[in-house]
């Protein structure tokens, strides 16, 4: 059974940092690129950042570039986010995905962490 469990999220002060985890379980997690996207409240979901397979190519939404790095361990099945200098409007559900290529679609979500910046 494909999983994905997002862990990390919390109540942060503006300025502060955040790491989150998604452990990958169900699939040879080396064969596919993987992605956050984050949705605030009566906003779109959107992406955040993206790692290739074997973490050759990233990328990142122009308002974290600087802020946020995306990492990925796969001997442990995991990806992460760094988050640093966190503002108030980066307050979302965050959510790890799946998909075949850093260019493609998601085909498999975790069930999200909240991450909420206030001070």
């Amino acid at each position: 059974q494909v999983q994905l469990v997002e862990s990390g999220g919390g109540l942060v002060q503006p300025g502060g940092s955040l790491r989150l985890s998604c452990a990958a379980s169900g699939f040879t997690f080396s064969n596919y690129a993987m992605s956050w996207y984050r949705q605030a409240p009566g906003k779109e979901r959107e992406l955040v950042a993206g790692i290739s397979s074997r973490a050759y190519a990233t990328n990142y939404l122009d308002s974290v570039k600087g802020r946020f790095t995306i990492s990925r361990d796969n001997a442990k099945n995991t990806v992460y986010l760094q988050m640093n200098s966190l503002k108030p409007d980066d307050t979302a559900v965050y959510y790890c995905a799946r998909s075949l290529f850093i260019s493609s679609n998601p085909d498999t979500w975790g069930q999200g962490t909240q991450v909420t910046v206030s001070s």
